[in-house]
């Protein structure tokens, strides 16, 4: 595990699972269909990635498949971040 998908399974169970919730996240568990993430937190979750990593994560890429695992959002966040032009 490397440290963006780090930080981005701990936001997970930060924010979105209870004291008492004895669900197991990690890398690969079903966020939203797993009922974890559900729209409206996915949109906190974005603004989250785009704040941490000083990138623009279009809405058109944002999509529940992309946000399903904390893996395929870290490829998302690296894919976003790569085409970034450098100021």
């Amino acid at each position: 595990m490397d440290d963006l998908e780090r930080a981005i399974l701990d936001y997970v169970r930060r924010e979105y699972l209870e004291e008492d919730d004895d669900r197991q996240v990690g890398l690969e568990t079903p966020l939203i269909t797993g009922g974890i993430v559900d729209s409206f937190s996915m949109v906190s979750l974005k603004r989250f990635l785009e704040r941490k990593n000083d990138i623009e994560i279009p809405d058109a890429e944002a999509t529940p498949a992309a946000f399903d695992s904390v893996r395929s959002i870290a490829a998302l966040v690296r894919r976003v971040a790569a085409r970034r032009v450098p100021v």
